[in-house]
């Protein structure tokens, strides 16, 4: 008798390993699709670190501000009233709204939670916490670059 028993016992396993085994794969086969929808794949960033504008240089008028597409992100290129020509990228370090330059007052500002910044980049008010990240420009004839800092 001893031996039908364990022949019960064996198939028992079989049968549990099986039913258990089944369920971890259906388990598997409904989370990992819910799984990859949830988490977002990884946009990979263009591996130019440097943008030609569509503007020339003489098109600027001077206290005036223009943004631009710098990789995935907006840039913001100014030109001072003292006609110098900086760029900035153009997310706000609070929260990461868009900036725009204002030209009455002179100011890169953040429309979302009222952050200023003065035309160094540089947070004077409001709740930003860092200044705006510059970028490098490099101007050849009339052609305006702009390049990662």
């Amino acid at each position: 008798m001893p031996q039908q028993d364990e022949q019960v016992d064996h198939g028992r396993r079989t049968v549990n390993w099986l039913l258990g085994s089944s369920l971890g794969v259906l388990f598997v086969s409904i989370l990992y699709p819910i799984a990859k929808y949830l988490i977002p794949p990884k946009i990979a960033e263009p591996t130019t670190f440097s943008v030609t504008l569509p503007w020339k240089l003489a098109e600027l008028k001077a206290n005036s501000g223009r943004i631009f597409r710098f990789r995935s992100r907006p840039g913001i290129l100014v030109k001072t009233p003292a006609g110098e020509v900086r760029a900035f990228s153009a997310v706000c370090t609070h929260l990461e709204c868009t900036v725009q330059y204002r030209e009455d007052r002179q100011d890169i500002w953040c429309a979302c939670h009222n952050g200023v910044y003065d035309l160094n980049g540089t947070n004077i008010s409001g709740p930003p916490p860092r200044p705006l990240e510059p970028l490098k420009l490099n101007v050849r004839g009339d052609q305006i670059i702009v390049m990662k800092g």
